[in-house]
């Protein structure tokens, strides 16, 4: 490949392509992809072009739109994903111009489209001139889901849009057992990234400039784990007594249970997750934490209560439930590709089945926590509500206002809110 970094460019539009056209996560086509880049830069590169041409998707159409006579046809679909790579080399990231023409346009010949290559040129050079359409409310959102959001949340709809279509910051999670705060970001600071504390979230550190993770000092230590201020939050929400039989009910990747236990090193954990693969990923996590020793790793369905549970009920019970990921699509804008409303009608079911039965694991005075990344009220308030219909035994537990907005069935923290993450916590005490 001739000119430099068209091999990124290549790989950025097989990772398109294969999310925009064939279904595949965005975080699994990365995965695929990036352990292929030799150089860190390039791979937050790729990342970065990625995450660009996914949420400005929906523009950059609007441009080939006007800009090509006829509509590129099916055949042409890796053709579009690198003309949306390179829509977004210029808007969003605002790389130099000459640079990303030529990168991209060596690509198309890489991909063997040398006959296309023209094509590609012209189009970014009009895109270079006379620049690329303005976001528009609602780009990429699916109609059915864009209404649910107005609904849920007619005062705050817009900046939900807006929040979902920004770059997030990246929040660390620092593992008490084997560091600080104040450590962790002086060594950091020695790299060249800028951390700060926030208040309210003791373990937490916030970066806002992005940067590679794995490659900073202490990362394969287990001295910090990436994780959102708001999925932080579920420590504090679930609270535990010091030494406490805990479940983790859905549990994979394993940070909030990981969380939990460099809390406390005396609890009593038990993390389910119905994959076996997503079991050994819970296990990693643990391992490259130093934390996990006493923890109970079982890979079943949560559903089937009577396969795994021993009748002994558990202090405290956490639900992350499976849910629409509504909260968190700046991270994962493929969500707006892929998520149907029958999804939705499915999660719904299936969230109120799993309250149904882990219900009855709860310890008389315990507490299950349930959560989940989504901002839709038929999933969060609307599911408790329901629940606790079904369930007299059980009441909400007031939590305070650093967990977000009171819906009177829980807390709500909308995207963006103080930098974090959409998400909902739901307190609920079993009675004596």
């Amino acid at each position: 490949m001739g000119a430099p970094g068209a091999t990124v460019r290549v790989q950025a539009a097989q990772v398109l392509d294969a999310v925009a056209h064939r279904g595949t996560s965005l975080k699994a086509a990365l995965a695929t992809a990036l352990p292929t880049l030799a150089d860190p830069r390039d791979r937050a590169l790729l990342e970065a072009i990625c995450f660009g041409a996914l949420r400005g998707a929906a523009r950059y159409d609007r441009a080939l739109a006007a800009w090509i006579p006829r509509p590129l046809p099916r055949r042409d679909a890796s053709l579009r994903a690198l003309l949306h790579v390179g829509f977004a080399q210029l808007d969003p990231l605002g790389l130099p111009a000459h640079a990303a023409l030529s990168a991209t346009v060596e690509a198309a010949r890489a991909m063997g489209r040398s006959h296309q290559a023209g094509l590609v040129n012209a189009l970014l050079r009009r895109a270079q001139r006379d620049g690329l359409p303005p976001p528009a409310p609602g780009d990429g959102w699916p109609a059915w889901l864009l209404t649910q959001v107005r609904e849920d949340w007619p005062d705050a709809w817009e900046a939900i849009l807006e929040a979902s279509a920004s770059q997030a910051p990246t929040w660390l999670r620092v593992n008490r057992r084997r560091s600080t705060p104040a450590a962790c970001i002086a060594a950091l600071a020695e790299v060249g990234v800028e951390a700060v504390a926030v208040p309210g979230l003791p373990d937490a550190l916030r970066v806002d400039a992005p940067f590679a993770v794995a490659a900073l000092p202490g990362f394969t230590d287990g001295l910090f784990s990436v994780q959102d201020g708001s999925a932080q939050q579920v420590a504090a929400a679930l609270a535990p007594a010091p030494g406490a039989r805990v479940l983790d009910a859905c549990a994979a990747p394993g940070g909030k249970s990981a969380h939990l236990l460099e809390r406390d090193p005396a609890l009593r954990l038990t993390a389910l997750d119905v994959a076996a693969p997503r079991v050994a990923r819970i296990a990693a996590t643990f391992a490259r934490l130093g934390v996990g020793e006493q923890a109970s790793l079982r890979t079943v369905d949560a559903l089937e209560v009577g396969h795994w549970w021993d009748g002994t009920p558990f202090d405290a019970v956490l639900l992350d439930a499976p849910c629409s990921a509504t909260g968190v699509v700046r991270r994962q804008p493929d969500v707006l590709l892929h998520r149907r409303a029958s999804d939705l009608e499915a999660l719904v079911a299936l969230q109120a089945r799993l309250l149904d039965a882990l219900a009855p694991t709860v310890a008389p005075g315990g507490v299950l926590l349930y959560a989940t990344c989504s901002i839709l009220r038929r999933e969060n308030a609307a599911q408790v509500e329901a629940f606790l219909a079904r369930h007299p035994d059980f009441a909400v537990q007031p939590l305070d206002a650093g967990f977000g907005r009171d819906t009177g069935a829980g807390h709500q923290r909308l995207p963006g809110e103080d930098g974090m993450d959409g998400f909902f916590y739901a307190r609920l005490r079993r009675g004596r």
